[in-house]
């Protein structure tokens, strides 16, 4: 066989072959396939193998010498195309017989194939044509290799260009997004500059609102506020025309009870031939009883009317004109009875002037007797000349009010009414304002009373105020104005222990320009506490025991009587003011003359409760608050009279006291006893507390 034909059938062999299924082009595709060409692993022709064989098999000779002679042959291999084109045609020739028999017949015709290849296919040639195939294997992976890396570069490329373009479209995108940011901002900052002056104008709105309402409401409140001061401007009249009609009506049932005390048929008039003044008596309690059951009844009802003043009115007219029958009938008597005693009441006349300058020279009556008589038995009424000196007073009190009646009475005439009250506040308010002050303030009130009492013009709440306003003026004036200072005394001596010193030496003062408060001052002073006379009023017959309970100085409201406690409490500041007032002196006056009432009516009174049965709880009491109001100043003016007076009251008056006082009764008997036991031991009687110094007079 021709060599020629031999490589055409190599070339056909190796077209068969795995290795001849590969795809060559001269232009290199750009596809993926070629690829997968060049990256698989480099095989060779499973007919490579049988060459191969078949080759091995010669002599070690024959293989040697094509050995050395094969490079040499295969060197210039690429530069010998004719070479090639036999090792092609030798190996087309070659591969004819074996793509037709294929494998299996392989073995059959061993023998023939191993002679041709040996005779016609040389080693040199096989190697040749395997050198060829390696060579355009390595010429394909070279080129796939380098179509591989420009690809790479491609992609590479083309990732930067895209990578660019992503990077630029976010740059866009984040600007785009920030520019929406910042009209969304600005959108939102607008609308809320929007709603803010929306917000702003609602509330300019809502200010305006309120402010008319304001002014709408304060309209309203002014007005309420006007209608409630008329309301109250209305009722205050009222209860000023209700107080003043209550006032009426109780200074009516005063006047009445004082006139049905005038009735005593066993006390003033017993000793009067063929005179009986029981009728009387009883009228006058019928009297009594009809004004007080017109009071309590008033008092639940609230203020009174003007038909209740009437009717108690009436009541008064009536027990006047009984008075005035009973007087009669009396001044009858008294002129048979008097005719006919003339001698013997002068003859009590010179005893009673013997026993005054008895008095006199010996200040301590009470222990002239000795303690022995004294321990035997003790008055249990005053004496006759203190009841005389006590119904004078009384007398003149009763007088003073029947000279102004025609003010106090008045109920038609407004100018009338308001002249008396104008005057009552400038009597009454002025002593209200007296307390613990400057002595400078306390002399501007002292001149304030002294020139309404002189009928000089003063001022009083924003009006001028005189007493020549009526006739009857400074009857009235002198009345209130001494009422006023014994109120004073039960309250406001009675709840502050100091205030009785000022209180005291501005009453002083003006008893001693106007003696007729003085005696007035006395007379309310012993009605309200009889013990300053003093004074144990009895229960007599037919008397009511709310009546009597007011003889003896108790306050009754609505048929009950006061408190104990309340009740010592009014009379210690009664007795304290009283004490006060006997040793004290207004020092801006003319001292040359004597006090008014000075201490000698203290020892008196002293001496006259050291001569009458004590009382329980009462006299222990009284005793200890004018001993230690006035204990000092009696001290100083009856020196060892006095001591002996305290050693009386110790060693015989007092074991008196504690034998009537109960165990509930003890606090006021050991105050007294333990005064009593610390002047005795000190020999000294300290100086009240609160007494006036001459600091007070230069504040």
């Amino acid at each position: 066989m021709q060599p020629r034909e031999l490589r055409w059938e190599t070339l056909a062999a190796l077209r068969a072959s795995s290795k001849g299924q590969l795809s060559y082009c001269r232009h290199w595709p750009q596809g993926e396939d070629i690829l997968e060409g060049c990256m698989s692993p480099l095989v060779l022709s499973p007919y490579s193998g049988w060459v191969l064989d078949r080759v091995i098999g010669q002599s070690a000779q024959e293989i040697a010498p094509s050995r050395t002679s094969t490079p040499k042959e295969s060197a210039p291999l690429t530069n010998q195309p004719s070479s090639l084109e036999k090792i092609t045609s030798a190996s087309h020739q070659g591969s004819s017989p074996l793509s037709s028999t294929g494998p299996s017949e392989t073995k059959g015709n061993d023998d023939l194939s191993l002679v041709e290849v040996d005779q016609e296919v040389l080693p040199s040639k096989v190697t040749e044509v395997e050198g060829c195939i390696r060579m355009y294997e390595e010429m394909h992976r070279l080129k796939g290799k380098e179509g591989l890396r420009q690809r790479q570069e491609q992609q590479e490329q083309m990732v930067r260009a895209v990578y660019d373009l992503a990077s630029e479209q976010l740059k866009r995108f984040d600007e785009l997004k920030e520019l929406k940011q910042h009209q969304e901002f600005q959108d939102l900052q607008e609308v809320m500059e929007k709603s803010s002056k929306e917000a702003q104008g609602q509330q300019e709105k809502l200010k305006e609102e309120h402010r008319h309402r304001a002014k709408v409401l304060n309209l309203k409140l002014r007005e309420a506020e006007q209608q409630r001061q008329r309301q109250e401007e209305l009722e205050r009249l009222r209860k000023e025309e209700g107080q003043e009609r209550l006032r009426r009506l109780y200074s009516i049932q005063e006047e009445v009870l004082q006139l049905n005390q005038q009735i005593d048929p066993n006390y003033r008039h017993k000793d009067l031939p063929r005179i009986d003044l029981s009728a009387y008596s009883n009228r006058g309690n019928q009297i009594c009883g009809l004004v007080s059951g017109l009071i309590r009844t008033t008092s639940e009802r609230g203020f009174p009317t003007p038909a209740d003043v009437a009717n108690t009115e009436r009541a008064l007219h009536e027990m006047r004109g009984l008075i005035s029958s009973m007087q009669q009938e009396i001044a009858a008597a008294v002129e048979e009875k008097r005719r006919r005693d003339e001698e013997e009441e002068r003859q009590k006349q010179e005893e009673l002037l013997k026993k005054e300058q008895m008095k006199a020279q010996t200040p301590a009556p009470a222990q002239q007797s000795g303690g022995k008589q004294q321990k035997e038995g003790l008055q249990v009424k005053a004496e006759e000349s203190t009841m005389q000196w006590y119904q004078q007073l009384q007398d003149a009190a009763e007088q003073c009010v029947a000279s102004f009646s025609g003010i106090s009475n008045c109920k038609d005439n407004n100018e009338v009414k308001k002249i008396k009250t104008d005057l009552q506040k400038a009597a009454t308010i002025p002593v209200s304002q007296i307390s613990r002050i400057a002595g400078s303030q306390l002399r501007e009130i002292f001149d304030k009373i002294n020139n309404l009492l002189s009928g000089k013009p003063v001022q009083s709440g924003g009006r001028t105020v005189s007493v020549t306003q009526h006739p009857q003026g400074l009857d009235f004036v002198y009345y209130k104005l001494a009422e006023k200072f014994v109120n004073q005394g039960g309250e406001e001596v009675a709840s502050h222990r100091d205030a009785a010193f000022p209180i005291a030496v501005v009453a002083s003062g003006i008893w001693e320009i106007h003696p007729r408060v003085g005696d007035l001052f006395l007379a309310h002073l012993h009605k309200k506490c009889p013990y300053s006379v003093p004074f144990y009023p009895a229960l007599k017959e037919g008397t009511s025991m709310e009546e009597y309970q007011r003889m003896l100085g108790y306050q009754v409201k609505d048929s009950k009587m006061e408190e104990q406690d309340h009740f010592l409490k009014r009379m210690s500041g009664m007795i304290r003011l009283y004490a006060a007032i006997i040793q004290l002196r207004w020092p801006y006056g003319n001292k040359q003359g004597a006090h008014p009432h000075g201490l000698n009516y203290g020892w008196r009174w002293l001496a006259q409760m050291l001569n009458m049965e004590p009382l329980a709880d009462v006299t222990a009491t009284l005793l200890f608050d004018f001993l230690e109001v006035c204990g000092n100043a009696l001290m100083k003016q009856y020196q060892v009279q006095f001591w002996k007076m305290m050693l009386l009251i110790r060693e015989d008056y007092f074991p008196r006291i504690e034998a009537i006082t109960s165990s509930g009764q003890m606090g006021s008997l050991m105050r007294f006893k333990q005064f009593l036991e610390e002047c005795l031991q000190q020999k000294e009687i300290p100086l009240p507390k609160g007494a006036l110094q001459s600091s007070f007079w230069r504040s």
